[in-house]
């Protein structure tokens, strides 16, 4: 045996050795498992293990008596022979080498380490293999998400989530926020056809297998154009402070103008101010005058459309007919003459 060895030194030093084991040995090339239908004592198959991505393996297997060469192998590359470490990598290191037990240890394991591990043992009478086969699980990653998405109201939505994982995740779509349970799908697209207002929010796609769960969200919004609250009319006595209110519903939101019959007010207008606060707008009188009475109009607008509504400043003397900003004003000459026609009317 001793001259085989040196035979192979003609060759490169690393495919000499990687020769010598498999013939000190009495391994063919690629170190063939028989399967367990064999009946070989000297070739034992373990059972596969089964580790997770990230963590420490440890592979051993006993000696026995009179070991006199002892090998880990990872299908055709030699990873320790004996306490000669093989290995370029610097997570693969010896663990234990005695005369019961060959343990090496291959920390922060990753997919490219799954596959076949051979341990060769060399005692004095002859040479005995144990393989077992490596399966390393990966936890889902969502790897290609689709990014927060601006829609106009009616638009057809395709949301997308692609995850990587071992075993294959499978994966889901929700809506989470505002939650609705009846919007959601279980592969990897979420359709959305015709959207409305109503479907805006936050979506989680969620990719799981045995190992974990990874999540991530996207954020929708639509776009609508405005509506207006019916406008509410207001009465004000001469000096006092009126404040004529507007809220509008739009996405974007909306920015609003006031008139006054078609001429339209500036904030600062004959002591008049406007404030515009998200979806409210103001329009104060700070000491209403009799020229203020009347009928204006608020206009809300965003890029989509525009919608208004007419509210009435009225004096005290005025009588509301509801909210359609008409009214009837009822002045003490009008009282006497219903009065005496009362009187008229019992003769």
């Amino acid at each position: 045996m001793k001259m085989v060895v040196c035979g192979c030194c003609a060759a490169s030093w690393r495919r000499c050795v990687v020769m010598s084991l498999r013939l000190l040995f009495l391994l063919p090339a690629g170190l063939p498992v028989r399967s367990q239908g064999e009946s070989q004592s000297d070739n034992k198959q373990m059972d596969n293990i089964t580790i997770r991505q990230g963590e420490t393996l440890f592979l051993s297997c006993s000696q026995g008596d009179f070991v006199t060469h002892t090998a880990w192998l990872n299908r055709s590359s030699i990873l320790y022979a004996g306490e000669d470490k093989w290995s370029v990598d610097p997570r693969v290191s010896l663990v234990t080498l005695n005369q019961d037990e060959f343990t090496i240890k291959i920390e922060d394991v990753d997919l490219t380490d799954e596959g076949q591990y051979i341990c060769a043992v060399q005692t004095s009478s002859r040479p005995r293999t144990t393989s077992v086969h490596i399966i390393v699980q990966v936890p889902p990653k969502i790897v290609n998400l689709s990014k927060d998405l601006v829609v106009n109201e009616g638009s057809n939505v395709t949301l997308m989530c692609l995850a990587n994982g071992k075993p294959e995740p499978a994966i889901g779509w929700r809506m989470l926020s505002p939650s609705d349970d009846s919007l959601s799908s279980d592969s990897e697209v979420l359709e959305i056809p015709f959207i409305s207002r109503y479907r805006a929010g936050v979506y989680e796609c969620t990719a799981s297998n045995d190992i974990a769960v990874d999540t991530q969200t996207v954020e929708l919004t639509v776009n609508y154009p405005p509506s207006v609250s019916d406008g509410r009319d207001v009465g004000v006595t001469l000096g006092q402070r009126g404040v004529l209110q507007c809220e509008a519903d739009a996405v974007p939101e909306a920015d609003f103008e006031w008139y006054r019959d078609d001429r339209r007010i500036f904030n600062g207008f004959d002591g008049i101010e406007i404030e515009d606060a998200g979806a409210f707008s103001k329009l104060t009188f700070f000491n209403v005058s009799e020229a203020d009475y009347g009928n204006y109009t608020c206009v809300a607008m965003n890029k989509l459309g525009s919608a208004n509504t007419s509210i009435i400043l009225y004096g005290p003397g005025a009588v509301q007919d509801g909210n359609s900003g008409t009214s009837t004003v009822f002045t003490p000459t009008c009282l006497l003459l219903i009065v005496l026609l009362q009187l008229l009317l019992k003769f």
